[in-house]
C-alpha cells in the first residue's frame, strides 16, 4: 500500500507558491498542493521576533517520491532555509490512496 505523506512549505507570496506547486505537480512529485493564502507566520530569524504574511503550502506526496519532492523545493525557494516538513499519514481513504500513488510517479 502507498505510504502517503503530507509535507508543509510556506512562501513569501502567491506567485512563488503557485510556481512551486505546479512545478512539483508536473515532475509528478506532488500529487495535490493546497495553497492557504494570508496565513500569518510567527517566529524567530537570526534572533529576531518576526511577523510576516505567507501562503502555506500542504503538499500530498508518497514516502518514495519525498526525497526528490524535498530537492526539488530547496532548490528554487525563495527562502534561504524554507520551512519544509514532512508528516506521514497514518491511514487514508483507499481510492485517494491508490490515485496518490498513481499520479506521483518516477
Amino acid at each position: 500500500m502507498t505510504e502517503a505523506w503530507v509535507v508543509l512549505c510556506t512562501c513569501p507570496d502567491q506567485t512563488s507558491a503557485e510556481r512551486l506547486a505546479k512545478q512539483l505537480l508536473t515532475q509528478g512529485l506532488a500529487a495535490c498542493v493546497n495553497l492557504l493564502p494570508k496565513v500569518r507566520s510567527l517566529y524567530l530569524w537570526q534572533g529576531q521576533l518576526c511577523d510576516d504574511q505567507e501562503v502555506q503550502m500542504i503538499i500530498k506526496t508518497t514516502r518514495q517520491r519525498y526525497p526528490a519532492l524535498e530537492a526539488a523545493l530547496s532548490a528554487v525557494h525563495p527562502y534561504d532555509n524554507p520551512e519544509i516538513l514532512a508528516l506521514a499519514a497514518a491511514d487514508g481513504a483507499k481510492a485517494y490512496l491508490s490515485w496518490l500513488s498513481e499520479v506521483t510517479h518516477d
